[in-house]
């Protein structure tokens, strides 16, 4: 999406701001990251039996593909300088306003059966320990 972003807006001589310009961060934070931080819950819990992660998984996977689309429409306007009606505009803003509570929803559920499985503070500490011992760091 980082070379879509700069060559249609170099292509198109855009050089205001649009939604594309943080499109690459959301892809890298909600598409990556929330997985590995899941994969590092899987190792330390039983996640695939919670009722609630079972929810999570579709309702995220539905909301973030429709999020991404909606931001690459209204940026791909935005750079076209597309006049839009009052209602279209509405329209688009409202698609990417419920993918976003939709991912909210699903975060919840997805806490929400993280709390089901991590009961003790003991596990709570230990789930932060092999956070930080998964983390490469570099002696000085």
């Amino acid at each position: 999406m980082a070379f879509f972003y700069r060559d249609f807006t170099k292509f198109n001589n855009f050089n205001g701001q649009t939604v594309l310009a943080v499109l690459h961060t959301h892809l890298l934070v909600l598409g990556t990251a929330v997985f590995l931080f899941i994969a590092l819950l899987y190792k330390m819990t039983d996640l695939e039996h919670n009722r609630l992660y079972k929810y999570f998984y579709p309702i995220y996977n539905i909301s973030f593909g429709l999020m991404i689309i909606m931001m690459t429409v209204r940026g791909v306007l935005q750079v076209k300088a597309v006049e839009l009606s009052h209602g279209m505009d509405a329209m688009i803003s409202g698609m990417a306003g419920l993918s976003h509570i939709g991912i909210m929803i699903a975060v919840l559920l997805l806490l929400f059966g993280i709390k089901k499985r991590i009961v003790k503070i003991k596990d709570i500490v230990d789930v932060f320990l092999f956070c930080v011992q998964a983390i490469p760091f570099e002696k000085v």
